[in-house]
């Protein structure tokens, strides 16, 4: 079945000093209590039924495929994290166990979706490698603005095969990173079943591009990555309000309404494979109801120790703050002091090349500022408010994102739990994790008169049985496991 996954990496900080956990540790189950599946080379397969690695110096967690459904990216979102704690209390028990402090420090996350178009469909106009490079102008603006921080350098799209991969930072709060994963994988999803991947498209269909903006070669593997100085000014460290941003047909848009109006004309996509609050919430993001990571003043605490500081149900703190507080302060934020520093140095520039009798005439001074810098200048003494108030929706309560929980009566109030984020009781197992549960759950498999102990897992798709009678192994897909899910002993 077409299928998604997801992969998160960590640094690992021992005693407040960073390590590589490889040569540290050499496998994971040097800090692990419990025995696990056998993967490949350093992988070892999770109680919880993902996988945890080491790769290049770091500590990666990766969920199984889990099927396209409907809530499917809440359902990959939520098994992430489970991996994520499950990996953090193990550290958690060494550390105490050993004298040590460990801490996880976020460093990247990738959004793989099957790519199952066959050979024989394929040319030279529509291919992984076509889709990748249309993906790489489409996804870097919403993308940022739905989970990227202060610090976020770039949005990147490989091509791996079999699937598509996107990279980007780690976001810390699961609630926006359940929205981003619905925006990633009902952008990719709808452009993948079109006929053309061909970069003129984007001449043609409304979908808003930031002009003279070209991908580069992603630094690691095939594909391509666009960062924060492809742009004329990094679109990370800007006001996300600003209509600062000109696009392929001449507009001048801010990078909230170009993530808007992207996501907006791939809606129906999106809502197919979210759930009803992610869906809200991600495009209350876009609209500027509900606050996106880029107007933090910086990047969140929560980065540093992931699994304390951020956890599954939770939200950040720098989050709860910027709600209660009711406003954006934007006086001093990041974003501000970029602009003003770059305003001091056109400035400073500009008085040089102009003279002592320009820098006495502010008329003649102000003649001689770039047109956009001119623009943005602001009237001396004078402060400029908040663009908006948020309206932030506090997730942990039952509260309507309509503003007005009296405005639903009868039925349309669903017994006022239509608000409650990620409810687990709610959020079934997908069909493929449900699988990979039962090979981590330590039951055996009965086929015919035999029973068979899983021992291990080859790829993502294959697991590896003995059978108790003569020890003789046994290669079984998921798709052959799950039609017998009801032998398990």
């Amino acid at each position: 079945m077409p299928a998604i996954g997801m992969e998160s990496e960590f640094n690992v900080w021992l005693d407040e000093e960073e390590i590589n956990p490889e040569r540290y540790w050499k496998q994971p189950s040097a800090f692990i209590d419990r025995p696990l599946l056998k993967r490949e080379k350093t992988s070892l397969q999770l109680p919880t039924g993902g996988a945890v690695y080491f790769d290049r110096g770091v500590i990666e967690v990766v969920t199984p495929v889990i099927e396209l459904a409907p809530a499917s990216t809440a359902r990959m979102v939520r098994n992430l994290w489970e991996q994520i704690d499950f990996v953090r209390e193990q550290l958690t028990n060494w550390g105490e166990k050993t004298g040590h402090t460990v801490r996880l420090k976020a460093y990247s996350s990738h959004y793989n979706i099957s790519y199952e178009i066959p050979k024989s469909r394929q040319n030279r106009r529509r291919n992984i490698k076509a889709l990748a490079l249309l993906l790489a102008y489409l996804l870097p603006v919403p993308v940022m603005v739905a989970g990227a921080n202060r610090r976020s350098t770039g949005v990147g799209v490989r091509p791996r095969g079999n699937r598509i991969e996107i990279t980007v930072d780690f976001t810390p709060d699961p609630g926006l990173m359940i929205a981003t994963a619905a925006l990633i994988v009902g952008i990719v999803r709808e452009v993948m079943s079109w006929p053309s991947y061909d970069l003129s498209l984007l001449e043609s269909l409304p979908l808003p591009v930031i002009a003279g903006v070209t991908p580069g070669k992603h630094t690691t593997r095939k594909g391509w990555l666009t960062k924060d100085f492809h742009y004329q000014q990094s679109p990370y460290t800007f006001d996300i309000n600003a209509p600062l941003w000109t696009t392929q047909y001449g507009e001048k848009k801010s990078l909230r309404q170009i993530a808007k109006e992207v996501a907006w004309f791939f809606r129906k996509s999106i809502r197919t494979y979210s759930d009803p609050f992610s869906f809200r919430l991600l495009f209350a993001i876009l609209d500027g109801r509900a606050p996106s990571l880029l107007e933090l003043s910086d990047r969140p605490s929560a980065y540093e120790d992931v699994g304390r500081l951020c956890r599954w149900g939770s939200v950040i703190q720098e989050l709860k703050d910027l709600a209660l507080r009711r406003e954006w302060h934007i006086s001093r934020t990041i974003e501000q002091f970029v602009l003003e520093r770059q305003q001091e140095r056109e400035k400073h520039q500009s008085e040089r090349r102009a003279g002592s009798v320009h820098a006495k005439n502010p008329k003649s001074r102000e003649a001689t500022l770039p047109d956009d810098l001119r623009s943005r200048r602001k009237p001396r003494n004078k402060v400029a408010p908040p663009k908006r108030p948020v309206q932030y929706v506090e997730r942990r309560r039952t509260v309507s994102l309509l503003g007005n929980g009296d405005r639903r009566r009868g039925r349309d109030r669903r017994r006022n739990s239509y608000a409650v984020p990620f409810p687990d009781r709610r959020l079934s197992r997908s069909a493929y994790e449900q699988v990979f549960l039962k090979l981590v759950s330590g039951s055996r498999l009965r086929v015919g008169d035999e029973l068979y102990t899983p021992v291990g897992m080859r790829g993502w798709y294959h697991a590896i049985f003995r059978r108790e009678s003569d020890g003789a192994e046994r290669l079984l897909s998921i798709d052959q496991l799950l039609k017998k899910m009801n032998d398990w002993t």
